[in-house]
């Protein structure tokens, strides 16, 4: 290859992992219900580099940590451009992006992030709407801006090495290979923990993820395991093509950012990984996620502002997002407001998507404590089919576990309104067709706090059981039939 040759084959590699101009996005602006800014796309230089530049090594074997790091260290010195990882397996530590840089996976490129707890230090951080100490996450980014993560690869967690498991949620089989890896296992043989210090944490926090705070943190490293992708408090990012998957938590969590565009990724996780989200689009504003599609362990796309005093504190709302054009498999639950939502959440339109066979459809929860307003929720043309539990539920008493294994009829006193009561209002839904569920419609708002201002339109379910309603104000129904009777 001579000089020429090779100067134009760098250009046609480094714009095969760029993004758009963003015009292909106008029509989903077209007929919003809200006013909402055009979401920004990242500015990257038009330089790149490759991994193999700076001795990275594709096999499998090597730690290519420090290749990573020097990489993204040249190109920030010289104001940006893509790192390109090329065809092979590259086994690493933590990868964190600086602004104006592209990590563009390429298709035949599979990242592993290496489950060594020494590459992960303990660190100040927020998960589930909390402040609290977590484990660094494989692939972070702190107040970066202009950025992003493209090409087509595959980026794996190796979240089998950091999640417990449930014996009753595999089969046989797999629950033979997952004792294989050795790990802990209580005498009951109910779950398999990757080692003593996980079960110990696991003892003191029940159902929920805070352990004691006087438990030694190295000792329970693996129980504050980090959520895969951390982008926190960034601006104009870009992801793009990649598919996500085996997260040692949520696969992706984007943080106080501002203009995020995700389109066309693939997120997978075992149907049994606990803590398993898909995506957790966490406090941010202006987000488009489009043409993705999710087949998780726990909720698939969640929209989420903070839980509690913390995020009551914090009072950043999630707003303004457009969610259209994606697919679900397997998630407790397809679209997913809460149950952390103490900053607020509005301005959201979910268009033109399939879930199928998720535990629920169109999932809000949030309980008493959590505070914050969501409202101006828009949902229309989803699809459903085989959905377990309910196609759109509102549970006010949510209690942290899965709507398959939650009691629904959960009642209490008349408490007082004040800043820690959570409130649904303004939620429409329009042209849904739900092809089989245990409940069409669920609302079970609080006596102080009823659910209020709900319209569906021109929709039809299949279910075994039709709609029902607890604390509740203005629910309206227009052209929507159960088992082909009219509601």
């Amino acid at each position: 290859m001579n000089k020429l040759t090779a100067i134009f084959a760098g250009i046609a590699l480094a714009a095969a992992c760029t993004g758009g101009n963003g015009s292909e996005f106008d029509a989903l602006y077209e007929g919003l219900s809200f006013d909402m800014p055009r979401v920004e796309l990242p500015s990257i230089p038009a330089r790149s580099v490759t991994l193999t530049d700076f001795g990275g090594v594709g096999d499998g074997v090597v730690l290519n940590t420090a290749a990573f790091a020097d990489a993204i260290a040249s190109l920030e010195k010289q104001g940006g451009g893509k790192l390109i990882v090329p065809a092979g397996v590259w086994r690493t530590g933590p990868i964190e992006l600086k602004s104006h840089i592209e990590l563009c996976v390429e298709k035949d490129a599979i990242v592993v992030f290496d489950p060594d707890q020494d590459l992960y230090p303990i660190i100040d951080t927020n998960f589930e709407g909390l402040d609290v100490r977590r484990c660094l996450s494989p692939l972070n980014a702190t107040g970066a801006h202009d950025i992003a993560v493209t090409g087509g690869g595959i980026i794996d967690g190796s979240g089998e090495y950091w999640r417990e498991v449930k014996h009753r949620k595999v089969s046989e089989d797999q629950w033979k290979t997952i004792l294989k890896r050795g790990g802990y296992v209580p005498e009951d043989a109910s779950v398999w923990y990757p080692d003593e210090g996980y079960a110990k944490a696991r003892a003191t926090a029940g159902s929920l993820n805070y352990p004691d705070p006087s438990l030694d943190e190295q000792e329970i490293k693996t129980f504050l395991r980090p959520v895969m992708v951390s982008f926190r408090e960034c601006e104009r990012i870009l992801i793009q093509d990649c598919t996500f998957q085996n997260s040692p938590c949520w696969n992706l969590h984007p943080l106080y950012c501002k203009d995020l565009t995700i389109k066309d990724i693939i997120v997978r996780n075992p149907h049994y990984s606990a803590n398993g989200d898909g995506i957790d689009i966490d406090a941010c504003e202006n987000v488009i996620l489009t043409g993705s599609s999710f087949d998780v362990g726990d909720d698939a796309i969640c929209i989420k502002s903070g839980k509690d005093a913390d995020g009551r504190r914090h009072a950043r709302k999630c707003r303004n997002l457009i969610i259209s054009d994606c697919t679900v498999y397997h998630g407790h639950g397809g679209f997913v407001i809460g149950s952390e939502m103490s900053g607020g959440v509005e301005n959201i339109r979910v268009t033109g998507c399939r879930f199928i066979g998720t535990d629920v459809g169109l999932r809000f929860k949030s309980t008493r404590g959590r505070g914050g307003l969501v409202k101006d929720i828009w949902c229309d043309h989803i699809y459903m089919k085989d959905i377990v539990t309910y196609g759109v539920v509102f549970n006010l008493y949510y209690a942290g576990v899965a709507a398959t294994e939650a009691g629904k009829d959960e009642k209490s006193d008349l408490q007082p309104v004040d800043e820690t009561t959570p409130e649904f209002r303004d939620c429409h839904f329009s042209d849904i067709v739900c092809a089989g569920a245990q409940q069409a419609v669920f609302v079970n708002g609080l006596p102080e706090m009823p659910v209020r201002n709900l319209t569906f339109k021109n929709s039809v379910f299949t279910a075994t059981k039709g709609v029902e309603t607890n604390y509740f104000e203005n629910v309206t129904f227009e052209n929507v039939t159960v088992n082909g009777e009219k509601i």
